[in-house]
């Protein structure tokens, strides 16, 4: 039964995230020939390519030379490319996905033995919103990563560095959270999250250590990029679709089903969906929330300290 819940998961994600890019987008970028393993001072060093994508490059060369060797031979390579370049573009529309390169969906398991999740709030910072988010993690005494997307924080700067004189992180969510996003080349997410890591290091005096794509969606050419900018790939374990879900009931029972140390939950305090109030749902769902967190004797705390 749990590998049907599993299946149903990763049907809705990929779903949702096509829904998102359908629209007139163009095709996923090509990986470009300047990409080349980078070294800097990410944790794993190097880029070293996930073995699928060395595995892609043998298919793709294979098939190549066997057009070369045996014209003949053009269906079945066709179609394997075909399947190959189908299995790439899920992997970049499943959030969780680890195909493509590291994918943070759980914490570390040093953390899971203490008994830590982790709140990730995306799309802010909101003037109106965040302070009240904070003010609600202040009470039950909750750490969060907030997500920050670079223009929104630069039009409110204030925010960024009180998120951070409050004990939370700032972490990097793009520069612009643009839809076509998971479309861009080396050049084009090298510039999209390398000034948003300029701009949120200035604002907040830290600089981000975990980076999370606009709606999830990406393609196998960000891995080596974070890699350069020492950055770590951060998604999540469940979300509660606050950006379009208004009952507020709704997605707190998305985000405690099967709670549990290690968790890292999703909600927004940018885009959010309204309640029939008028309210952003976050602030409906955050306090039921840490009560339920500390009611299972577990901890919230931010990404870079589960990382410790």
């Amino acid at each position: 039964m749990a590998v049907n819940f599993a299946a149903l998961e990763i049907s809705i994600e990929i779903h949702h995230n096509f829904n998102l890019i359908t629209n007139g987008m163009a095709k996923l970028s090509a990986i470009h020939p300047e990409i080349k393993p980078d070294y800097c001072s990410s944790p794993g060093g190097p880029w070293r390519p996930a073995g699928f994508l060395w595995f892609s490059l043998a298919l793709h060369f294979a098939a190549l030379v066997s057009l070369i060797l045996m014209p003949s031979f053009w269906t079945p390579a066709l179609v394997g490319v075909g399947l190959n370049q189908l299995v790439l573009t899920l992997a970049g529309l499943w959030p969780k996905s680890r195909v493509l390169g590291p994918n943070w969906t759980r914490l570390p398991d040093p953390s899971v033995a203490r008994g830590e999740v982790s709140i990730t709030i995306d799309d802010g910072p909101d003037p109106e919103i965040t302070p009240r988010v904070l003010d609600l993690l202040d009470r039950y005494g909750a750490k969060a990563s907030f997500f920050c997307v670079a223009e929104k924080a630069r039009c409110h700067p204030g925010l960024c560095r009180e998120i951070v004189a409050r004990g939370h992180s700032v972490e990097n969510h793009s520069l612009r959270h643009r839809l076509d996003f998971a479309f861009s080349g080396y050049r084009g997410f090298l510039r999209e999250i390398s000034e948003a890591q300029s701009v949120l290091t200035q604002l907040s005096g830290s600089a981000p250590l975990f980076f999370r794509a606009p709606f999830g969606i990406r393609n196998p050419i960000l891995e080596p990029v974070l890699s350069r900018l020492g950055l770590q790939l951060a998604s999540w374990t469940r979300r509660g679709f606050d950006t379009r879900e208004h009952d507020p009931g709704r997605v707190y029972e998305r985000l405690v089903q099967n709670l549990a140390a290690g968790d890292i939950l999703l909600l927004h305090d940018g885009n959010a969906a309204l309640t029939r109030d008028g309210e952003a749902v976050i602030l409906s769902v955050l306090p039921p929330l840490l009560e339920a967190i500390q009611k299972a004797k577990l901890s919230s705390v931010s990404l870079r300290s589960a990382q410790a």
